[in-house]
Protein backbone atom coordinates (compact mmCIF):
# COMPACT_ATOMS: atom_id res chain seq x y z
CA UNK A 1 0.00 0.00 0.00
CA UNK A 2 1.30 3.62 -0.80
CA UNK A 3 1.49 5.56 2.00
CA UNK A 4 -0.37 9.32 1.65
CA UNK A 5 2.83 12.32 0.50
CA UNK A 6 5.67 9.89 -0.59
CA UNK A 7 6.96 10.39 -4.01
CA UNK A 8 5.11 7.94 -6.53
CA UNK A 9 7.52 7.93 -9.47
CA UNK A 10 10.48 10.49 -11.22
CA UNK A 11 7.59 11.59 -13.23
CA UNK A 12 4.28 12.73 -12.43
CA UNK A 13 1.89 10.76 -13.84
CA UNK A 14 -1.62 12.26 -15.49
CA UNK A 15 -5.28 11.37 -14.92
CA UNK A 16 -7.49 11.77 -16.52
CA UNK A 17 -11.16 11.05 -15.19
CA UNK A 18 -14.42 10.61 -17.04
CA UNK A 19 -17.50 11.33 -14.87
CA UNK A 20 -20.88 13.04 -15.56
CA UNK A 21 -20.66 14.24 -11.91
CA UNK A 22 -18.38 16.73 -10.29
CA UNK A 23 -17.85 19.63 -8.34
CA UNK A 24 -20.23 21.60 -7.34
CA UNK A 25 -22.16 18.19 -7.40
CA UNK A 26 -21.57 15.88 -4.48
CA UNK A 27 -20.09 13.13 -5.42
CA UNK A 28 -17.29 10.57 -4.23
CA UNK A 29 -15.36 10.97 -7.26
CA UNK A 30 -14.69 15.11 -5.89
CA UNK A 31 -12.56 13.34 -3.36
CA UNK A 32 -10.79 11.61 -5.65
CA UNK A 33 -9.45 14.18 -7.94
CA UNK A 34 -8.84 16.51 -4.93
CA UNK A 35 -6.78 13.93 -3.40
CA UNK A 36 -4.47 12.66 -6.11
CA UNK A 37 -3.71 16.14 -6.64
CA UNK A 38 -2.87 16.68 -3.54
CA UNK A 39 -0.51 13.66 -3.65
CA UNK A 40 1.39 14.95 -6.64
CA UNK A 41 -0.61 13.30 -9.54
CA UNK A 42 -1.90 16.15 -12.73
CA UNK A 43 -5.49 15.57 -12.82
CA UNK A 44 -7.70 16.69 -15.28
CA UNK A 45 -11.94 15.74 -15.24
CA UNK A 46 -13.86 15.26 -18.74
CA UNK A 47 -17.54 16.07 -16.87
CA UNK A 48 -20.72 17.84 -17.69
CA UNK A 49 -22.09 21.40 -17.23
CA UNK A 50 -23.41 20.53 -13.22
CA UNK A 51 -27.50 20.20 -12.83
CA UNK A 52 -27.88 17.48 -10.37
CA UNK A 53 -30.20 17.41 -8.54
CA UNK A 54 -32.08 20.28 -9.09
CA UNK A 55 -32.62 20.05 -12.81
CA UNK A 56 -31.10 22.88 -13.93
CA UNK A 57 -27.47 24.40 -14.63
CA UNK A 58 -25.62 25.74 -11.32
CA UNK A 59 -25.41 29.48 -10.94
CA UNK A 60 -22.40 30.66 -12.78
CA UNK A 61 -22.63 27.79 -15.16
CA UNK A 62 -24.21 27.46 -18.99
CA UNK A 63 -23.60 26.41 -22.29
CA UNK A 64 -20.99 29.52 -22.70
CA UNK A 65 -19.84 29.90 -19.09
CA UNK A 66 -17.45 28.33 -17.08
CA UNK A 67 -17.39 25.21 -19.50
CA UNK A 68 -12.84 24.85 -19.28
CA UNK A 69 -12.23 25.66 -15.36
CA UNK A 70 -9.31 24.94 -12.46
CA UNK A 71 -10.97 23.66 -9.31
CA UNK A 72 -8.61 23.20 -5.96
CA UNK A 73 -5.63 22.27 -8.93
CA UNK A 74 -7.88 19.80 -10.65
CA UNK A 75 -8.12 20.79 -14.96
CA UNK A 76 -11.88 20.49 -15.17
CA UNK A 77 -13.60 20.24 -18.82
CA UNK A 78 -17.00 20.17 -19.34
CA UNK A 79 -19.33 18.93 -22.14
CA UNK A 80 -22.19 20.51 -22.72
CA UNK A 81 -25.86 18.62 -21.88
CA UNK A 82 -29.62 19.00 -21.77
CA UNK A 83 -30.44 20.30 -18.43
CA UNK A 84 -32.51 16.73 -16.84
CA UNK A 85 -35.72 19.22 -15.59
CA UNK A 86 -37.28 17.76 -13.88
CA UNK A 87 -36.31 14.51 -13.95
CA UNK A 88 -39.07 12.92 -16.04
CA UNK A 89 -37.74 9.83 -18.32
CA UNK A 90 -37.59 11.77 -21.93
CA UNK A 91 -35.48 14.64 -20.13
CA UNK A 92 -33.18 11.74 -18.77
CA UNK A 93 -32.44 10.72 -21.80
CA UNK A 94 -31.54 13.72 -23.45
CA UNK A 95 -29.60 14.84 -20.67
CA UNK A 96 -27.98 11.37 -21.11
CA UNK A 97 -27.57 11.37 -24.56
CA UNK A 98 -26.41 14.96 -25.11
CA UNK A 99 -23.79 14.48 -22.38
CA UNK A 100 -22.36 11.16 -24.42
CA UNK A 101 -22.37 13.14 -27.87
CA UNK A 102 -20.09 16.26 -26.08
CA UNK A 103 -17.83 13.98 -24.15
CA UNK A 104 -17.44 11.77 -27.28
CA UNK A 105 -15.70 14.79 -29.26
CA UNK A 106 -14.41 16.19 -26.28
CA UNK A 107 -12.36 12.50 -25.50
CA UNK A 108 -11.48 12.51 -28.90
CA UNK A 109 -9.42 15.82 -28.89
CA UNK A 110 -8.06 14.62 -25.30
CA UNK A 111 -6.90 11.42 -27.02
CA UNK A 112 -4.98 13.00 -29.74
CA UNK A 113 -3.46 16.27 -28.80
CA UNK A 114 -2.72 15.45 -25.11
CA UNK A 115 -0.99 12.73 -23.13
CA UNK A 116 -2.37 10.84 -20.45
CA UNK A 117 -1.16 7.52 -18.32
CA UNK A 118 -4.56 6.38 -16.44
CA UNK A 119 -8.23 6.89 -17.38
CA UNK A 120 -9.98 6.93 -14.39
CA UNK A 121 -13.88 6.19 -14.74
CA UNK A 122 -16.66 7.02 -12.28
CA UNK A 123 -19.27 5.15 -13.52
CA UNK A 124 -22.48 6.03 -12.32
CA UNK A 125 -25.35 6.51 -14.78
CA UNK A 126 -25.43 6.11 -17.81
CA UNK A 127 -22.63 3.25 -18.78
CA UNK A 128 -22.03 5.09 -22.11
CA UNK A 129 -19.57 7.24 -19.41
CA UNK A 130 -17.12 4.98 -20.44
CA UNK A 131 -17.09 5.09 -24.01
CA UNK A 132 -14.84 8.59 -23.86
CA UNK A 133 -12.56 7.12 -20.72
CA UNK A 134 -11.86 3.86 -23.94
CA UNK A 135 -11.01 6.58 -26.59
CA UNK A 136 -8.45 7.85 -25.00
CA UNK A 137 -7.30 4.63 -23.60
CA UNK A 138 -6.93 3.71 -27.10
CA UNK A 139 -5.54 6.81 -28.41
CA UNK A 140 -2.96 7.45 -25.26
CA UNK A 141 -2.00 3.71 -24.79
CA UNK A 142 -3.06 4.40 -21.05
CA UNK A 143 -4.27 2.08 -18.82
CA UNK A 144 -7.91 2.18 -17.43
CA UNK A 145 -9.71 1.54 -14.19
CA UNK A 146 -13.47 1.50 -14.66
CA UNK A 147 -15.27 2.18 -11.20
CA UNK A 148 -18.87 0.59 -11.40
CA UNK A 149 -21.17 2.51 -9.00
CA UNK A 150 -24.66 1.25 -11.11
CA UNK A 151 -24.84 -1.97 -13.18
CA UNK A 152 -25.88 -2.38 -16.68
CA UNK A 153 -28.17 -2.84 -19.00
CA UNK A 154 -29.60 -3.98 -15.39
CA UNK A 155 -30.50 -0.42 -13.93
CA UNK A 156 -31.86 0.47 -17.82
CA UNK A 157 -34.49 -2.34 -16.71
CA UNK A 158 -35.27 -1.88 -13.30
CA UNK A 159 -35.04 1.69 -12.67
CA UNK A 160 -35.45 3.04 -15.99
CA UNK A 161 -38.36 0.64 -16.81
CA UNK A 162 -36.60 -0.81 -20.19
CA UNK A 163 -38.21 -4.10 -21.74
CA UNK A 164 -37.45 -3.64 -25.20
CA UNK A 165 -35.12 -6.77 -25.81
CA UNK A 166 -33.24 -4.80 -28.83
CA UNK A 167 -32.50 -2.20 -26.81
CA UNK A 168 -31.22 -3.77 -23.69
CA UNK A 169 -28.94 -6.08 -26.12
CA UNK A 170 -27.28 -2.96 -27.60
CA UNK A 171 -26.44 -2.00 -23.69
CA UNK A 172 -25.72 -5.53 -22.99
CA UNK A 173 -23.06 -5.83 -26.25
CA UNK A 174 -21.35 -2.01 -24.74
CA UNK A 175 -21.05 -2.77 -21.58
CA UNK A 176 -19.08 -5.96 -22.32
CA UNK A 177 -16.93 -3.77 -24.89
CA UNK A 178 -16.13 -1.70 -22.04
CA UNK A 179 -15.68 -4.43 -19.56
CA UNK A 180 -13.10 -6.20 -21.88
CA UNK A 181 -11.44 -2.49 -22.67
CA UNK A 182 -10.77 -2.06 -18.83
CA UNK A 183 -7.74 -3.26 -17.45
CA UNK A 184 -9.74 -3.22 -13.85
CA UNK A 185 -12.95 -3.05 -12.86
CA UNK A 186 -13.66 -1.66 -9.68
CA UNK A 187 -16.32 -2.51 -7.80
CA UNK A 188 -18.45 -0.53 -5.26
CA UNK A 189 -20.31 -3.64 -3.85
CA UNK A 190 -19.44 -7.49 -3.49
CA UNK A 191 -22.91 -8.46 -5.45
CA UNK A 192 -22.06 -6.75 -8.43
CA UNK A 193 -19.11 -9.24 -9.20
CA UNK A 194 -21.92 -11.99 -9.98
CA UNK A 195 -23.26 -9.66 -12.86
CA UNK A 196 -19.81 -8.79 -14.04
CA UNK A 197 -18.78 -12.60 -14.47
CA UNK A 198 -21.91 -13.40 -15.83
CA UNK A 199 -20.27 -10.87 -18.83
CA UNK A 200 -17.24 -12.65 -19.49
CA UNK A 201 -14.03 -13.65 -17.98
CA UNK A 202 -13.84 -10.64 -16.35
CA UNK A 203 -12.80 -12.11 -12.76
CA UNK A 204 -9.41 -11.63 -12.68
CA UNK A 205 -9.84 -7.94 -13.02
CA UNK A 206 -12.22 -7.21 -10.51
CA UNK A 207 -11.27 -5.32 -7.64
CA UNK A 208 -13.78 -4.22 -4.90
CA UNK A 209 -13.33 -0.88 -3.69
CA UNK A 210 -16.26 0.44 -1.88
CA UNK A 211 -17.90 3.69 -1.28
CA UNK A 212 -16.81 6.03 1.61
CA UNK A 213 -18.72 8.72 4.24
CA UNK A 214 -18.37 12.01 2.81
CA UNK A 215 -15.90 14.09 4.82
CA UNK A 216 -18.77 16.36 6.22
CA UNK A 217 -20.01 13.54 8.06
CA UNK A 218 -17.88 13.73 10.39
CA UNK A 219 -17.69 17.60 10.75
CA UNK A 220 -19.07 18.80 14.09
CA UNK A 221 -19.71 22.30 12.83
CA UNK A 222 -22.82 23.99 14.82
CA UNK A 223 -25.91 24.44 12.40
CA UNK A 224 -29.16 26.74 13.05
CA UNK A 225 -31.46 23.29 12.25
CA UNK A 226 -35.36 23.16 12.01
CA UNK A 227 -37.34 21.94 14.87
CA UNK A 228 -37.87 18.51 16.07
CA UNK A 229 -40.55 16.52 17.38
CA UNK A 230 -40.03 15.19 20.78
CA UNK A 231 -39.80 11.37 21.17
CA UNK A 232 -38.44 8.59 19.63
CA UNK A 233 -36.83 10.11 15.85
CA UNK A 234 -36.17 7.57 12.58
CA UNK A 235 -34.52 9.00 10.36
CA UNK A 236 -34.78 9.12 6.60
CA UNK A 237 -32.16 11.11 4.62
CA UNK A 238 -31.29 11.64 0.90
CA UNK A 239 -32.84 11.06 -2.34
CA UNK A 240 -37.08 10.09 -2.14
CA UNK A 241 -36.85 8.20 -5.09
CA UNK A 242 -38.88 5.04 -6.81
CA UNK A 243 -36.13 2.47 -5.71
CA UNK A 244 -36.51 3.82 -2.23
CA UNK A 245 -39.87 2.18 -1.74
CA UNK A 246 -41.50 4.96 -0.12
CA UNK A 247 -44.93 2.88 -0.36
CA UNK A 248 -43.99 0.47 2.29
CA UNK A 249 -42.27 3.28 4.87
CA UNK A 250 -45.31 4.94 4.26
CA UNK A 251 -47.21 1.91 5.38
CA UNK A 252 -44.85 1.02 8.18
CA UNK A 253 -45.69 4.65 9.51
CA UNK A 254 -49.43 4.38 9.02
CA UNK A 255 -49.05 0.90 11.69
CA UNK A 256 -47.42 3.03 13.84
CA UNK A 257 -49.74 5.83 13.96
CA UNK A 258 -51.05 4.83 17.26
CA UNK A 259 -47.61 5.58 18.84
CA UNK A 260 -47.57 9.26 19.39
CA UNK A 261 -44.24 9.16 20.78
CA UNK A 262 -42.62 7.30 17.44
CA UNK A 263 -41.75 9.88 14.37
CA UNK A 264 -40.25 9.07 11.32
CA UNK A 265 -38.67 12.52 9.85
CA UNK A 266 -37.53 12.58 6.43
CA UNK A 267 -34.53 15.10 5.41
CA UNK A 268 -34.52 15.41 1.43
CA UNK A 269 -36.73 14.99 -1.57
CA UNK A 270 -36.88 13.63 -4.67
CA UNK A 271 -39.57 12.46 -7.51
CA UNK A 272 -41.57 10.94 -4.13
CA UNK A 273 -41.62 13.88 -2.11
CA UNK A 274 -45.29 14.74 -3.74
CA UNK A 275 -46.42 11.45 -3.44
CA UNK A 276 -45.33 11.14 0.23
CA UNK A 277 -46.59 14.59 0.85
CA UNK A 278 -50.57 13.21 -0.12
CA UNK A 279 -50.23 10.02 1.51
CA UNK A 280 -49.13 11.57 5.00
CA UNK A 281 -52.37 14.17 4.43
CA UNK A 282 -54.65 11.41 3.17
CA UNK A 283 -53.65 9.03 5.99
CA UNK A 284 -53.42 12.25 8.39
CA UNK A 285 -49.92 11.04 9.62
CA UNK A 286 -49.11 14.72 10.09
CA UNK A 287 -48.56 13.88 13.86
CA UNK A 288 -46.01 10.97 12.75
CA UNK A 289 -44.28 11.82 9.73
CA UNK A 290 -42.63 15.08 8.84
CA UNK A 291 -40.78 16.05 5.86
CA UNK A 292 -38.01 18.89 6.75
CA UNK A 293 -36.86 19.04 2.52
CA UNK A 294 -33.65 19.26 1.45
CA UNK A 295 -30.66 20.69 3.58
CA UNK A 296 -26.67 21.08 2.33
CA UNK A 297 -24.64 18.25 3.08
CA UNK A 298 -22.44 20.43 5.52
CA UNK A 299 -26.00 20.07 8.06
CA UNK A 300 -26.34 16.46 7.46
CA UNK A 301 -24.15 15.45 10.61
CA UNK A 302 -25.82 17.72 12.80
CA UNK A 303 -29.47 16.66 11.71
CA UNK A 304 -28.41 13.05 11.98
CA UNK A 305 -27.18 14.18 15.69
CA UNK A 306 -30.79 14.54 15.93
CA UNK A 307 -31.81 11.47 15.48
CA UNK A 308 -32.45 7.53 17.40
CA UNK A 309 -32.04 5.48 14.56
CA UNK A 310 -31.51 5.41 10.26
CA UNK A 311 -33.75 4.04 8.25
CA UNK A 312 -32.44 2.96 4.96
CA UNK A 313 -35.00 1.05 2.71
CA UNK A 314 -34.29 -0.32 -0.81
CA UNK A 315 -37.27 -2.18 -3.09
CA UNK A 316 -36.78 -6.18 -3.72
CA UNK A 317 -35.59 -5.51 -7.09
CA UNK A 318 -32.41 -7.61 -8.14
CA UNK A 319 -30.22 -5.08 -9.37
CA UNK A 320 -31.21 -3.21 -5.94
CA UNK A 321 -30.35 -6.42 -3.80
CA UNK A 322 -26.93 -6.64 -5.10
CA UNK A 323 -26.37 -2.50 -4.26
CA UNK A 324 -25.08 -1.06 -1.05
CA UNK A 325 -26.48 2.80 -0.86
CA UNK A 326 -24.10 5.24 -0.26
CA UNK A 327 -26.19 6.77 2.55
CA UNK A 328 -25.32 3.65 4.49
CA UNK A 329 -21.73 4.34 4.83
CA UNK A 330 -23.09 7.98 5.70
CA UNK A 331 -24.85 6.96 8.47
CA UNK A 332 -22.14 4.62 10.23
CA UNK A 333 -19.12 7.95 10.13
CA UNK A 334 -21.81 9.53 11.75
CA UNK A 335 -22.28 6.79 14.60
CA UNK A 336 -25.63 6.12 14.39
CA UNK A 337 -27.68 2.62 14.79
CA UNK A 338 -29.50 1.54 11.64
CA UNK A 339 -32.87 -0.08 10.75
CA UNK A 340 -33.05 -1.17 7.11
CA UNK A 341 -35.82 -2.76 5.01
CA UNK A 342 -34.00 -4.36 2.12
CA UNK A 343 -32.19 -7.27 0.42
CA UNK A 344 -28.89 -7.83 0.19
CA UNK A 345 -25.17 -6.94 0.56
CA UNK A 346 -26.63 -3.65 2.94
CA UNK A 347 -28.04 -5.92 5.92
CA UNK A 348 -24.89 -8.05 5.21
CA UNK A 349 -22.79 -4.62 6.38
CA UNK A 350 -25.04 -3.84 9.05
CA UNK A 351 -25.09 -7.31 10.63
CA UNK A 352 -21.84 -7.66 9.95
CA UNK A 353 -21.36 -5.09 12.20
CA UNK A 354 -23.89 -5.34 14.45
CA UNK A 355 -24.84 -1.55 14.26
CA UNK A 356 -28.76 -2.20 13.38
CA UNK A 357 -31.60 -4.29 12.72
CA UNK A 358 -32.70 -5.53 9.09
CA UNK A 359 -36.04 -6.36 7.87
CA UNK A 360 -36.75 -8.11 4.19
CA UNK A 361 -37.36 -5.73 1.65
CA UNK A 362 -40.78 -4.72 1.01
CA UNK A 363 -41.87 -5.60 4.80
CA UNK A 364 -43.66 -3.09 5.96
CA UNK A 365 -45.04 -4.89 8.87
CA UNK A 366 -41.82 -5.83 10.15
CA UNK A 367 -40.20 -2.93 9.91
CA UNK A 368 -43.19 -1.36 11.79
CA UNK A 369 -42.49 -3.89 14.61
CA UNK A 370 -38.66 -3.43 14.57
CA UNK A 371 -39.30 0.28 15.00
CA UNK A 372 -41.46 -0.37 17.94
CA UNK A 373 -38.89 -2.82 19.17
CA UNK A 374 -36.36 0.09 18.88
CA UNK A 375 -37.56 2.67 20.70
CA UNK A 376 -38.21 0.01 23.91
CA UNK A 377 -33.92 -0.37 23.92
CA UNK A 378 -32.12 0.83 26.11
CA UNK A 379 -30.37 4.43 25.28
CA UNK A 380 -26.97 2.45 26.15
CA UNK A 381 -28.02 -0.23 23.80
CA UNK A 382 -28.50 2.15 20.92
CA UNK A 383 -25.13 4.27 21.52
CA UNK A 384 -23.33 0.86 21.70
CA UNK A 385 -24.49 -0.29 17.84
CA UNK A 386 -23.79 3.65 16.87
CA UNK A 387 -20.15 2.99 18.18
CA UNK A 388 -20.15 -0.12 16.56
CA UNK A 389 -21.42 1.43 12.92
CA UNK A 390 -18.33 4.22 13.34
CA UNK A 391 -15.93 1.50 14.10
CA UNK A 392 -17.08 -0.25 11.51
CA UNK A 393 -16.75 2.81 9.36
CA UNK A 394 -13.49 3.55 10.26
CA UNK A 395 -11.95 0.16 9.40
CA UNK A 396 -13.80 -0.73 6.22
CA UNK A 397 -14.81 2.52 4.78
CA UNK A 398 -12.38 5.26 5.57
CA UNK A 399 -11.67 7.54 2.51
CA UNK A 400 -7.47 7.85 3.48
CA UNK A 401 -7.71 3.43 3.45
CA UNK A 402 -9.77 3.62 0.34
CA UNK A 403 -7.88 6.45 -1.82
CA UNK A 404 -4.48 4.54 -0.75
CA UNK A 405 -6.10 1.25 -1.88
CA UNK A 406 -7.10 4.01 -5.47
CA UNK A 407 -3.61 5.10 -5.23
CA UNK A 408 -1.88 1.26 -5.08
CA UNK A 409 -4.08 0.28 -8.27
CA UNK A 410 -2.78 3.29 -10.20
CA UNK A 411 0.82 3.07 -9.92
CA UNK A 412 0.22 -1.33 -9.84
CA UNK A 413 -0.99 -1.00 -13.73
CA UNK A 414 2.27 -0.19 -15.46
CA UNK A 415 2.72 0.41 -18.92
Amino acid sequence: MVNKGKAKSKTIKKILICTNHFYPETFRVNDVAFQMVERGYDVTVLTAIPDYPKGHFYKGYGFFHRRSEKVNGVKVIRGAIIPRGNGGSFRILLNYLSYFVSSFFISLYLGLFKKFDKVFVHETSPVMIGVPGVIVKKLCHAKLLFWVLDLWPESLQAAGGVQNKRILAIFERLTKWIYRCSDKILISSKGFEESIVSKGDFKEKIVYFPNWADKTMVSEHEHQLPSFPEGFVVMFAGNMGEAQDFEHIMEAAQRLQSCPDIHLVIVGNGRKMQWTESFIQTHSLEKNVHLLGRYPIEMMPSLFQKADVMLVALKDVSIFNLTVPAKLQAYMAAGKPIVAMMNGEGPKIIADAKCGCSVAAGDAEALAKTILKMSTMDKGELAEMGKRAKMYQEEHFNIEKCLDHLEHLLNDQQD
